[in-house]
């Protein structure tokens, strides 16, 4: 990618923090613009700077006191919805999954990745706004066929009609309210609300949601790391 992807870090460890930043330098299109050891300072840091100066991409690790990954998320997807998010952990454990589905991250990392690994991850995530290996992708398609645990993922998950799922398909293709009005010969607002009764019914929280979504049931595929 040639678009410079602007990337903070927040672990509680600095080592892995200097470590991550130093995996990094050496990429043009890449950058790390802040490091945080905890999730009230990364919090205090986002508020104070411009949208220009915005970062990309969130990697946070998942262990940290007093605030834990998953609670720092949550604030995150709550107050910036646009910010992609990837998690960072020491042990790759298959039930964080579906809790970080729920919770709207575009990735799952495991601390001891290689180099290429780190690289391909920011750079998919930046570019798609998610980023499976195989092993993710195993655990998804377990996911679909175990309807239980399919329908867990999702709160309230409803039946999508046929034009909601025209738009779930563009969403994926990511295609802006105004080109998917143009392609379905809506307006923008009836799009708009489209995306949000999709989001109401299927209980995602953002996009990414709706894209792993129709990834679950077979509306939508993304590239995966094997």
């Amino acid at each position: 990618m040639s678009r410079n992807i602007k990337l903070v870090l927040v672990d509680d460890e600095q080592l892995i923090l200097e470590g991550i930043k130093m995996l990094l330098s050496a990429q043009k299109n890449i950058s790390v613009d802040f490091m945080a050891t905890g999730g009230a300072e990364i919090l205090a840091h986002l508020e104070t700077i411009s949208k220009d100066d915005f970062p990309d991409i969130a990697m946070i690790d998942v262990q940290m006191q007093p605030m834990d990954g998953f609670e720092l998320v949550e604030i995150l997807k709550k107050n910036y919805h646009d910010l992609k998010i990837i998690i960072l952990s020491s042990h790759y454990k298959s039930s964080v999954l579906g809790y970080m589905i729920k919770l709207g991250v575009s990735a799952f990392l495991p601390k001891n990745s290689d180099k290429k690994t780190f690289i391909e991850a920011i750079e998919m995530v930046a570019q798609n706004g998610m980023y499976f290996t195989k092993e993710d992708h195993e655990m998804l398609l377990s996911y679909m066929n175990t309807p239980s645990r399919k329908k867990s993922l999702f709160d309230n998950e409803e039946t999508l009609s046929n034009r909601e799922i025209d738009v779930v398909k563009l969403i994926c293709q990511e295609k802006t309210n105004q080109e998917i009005a143009d392609i379905l010969f809506l307006s923008p607002r009836t799009v708009e609300s489209h995306r949000q009764r999709i989001l109401d019914k299927i209980g995602a929280k953002n996009t990414v949601g709706i894209v792993i979504y129709a990834v679950i049931n077979s509306i939508h595929s993304v590239p995966i790391k094997l």
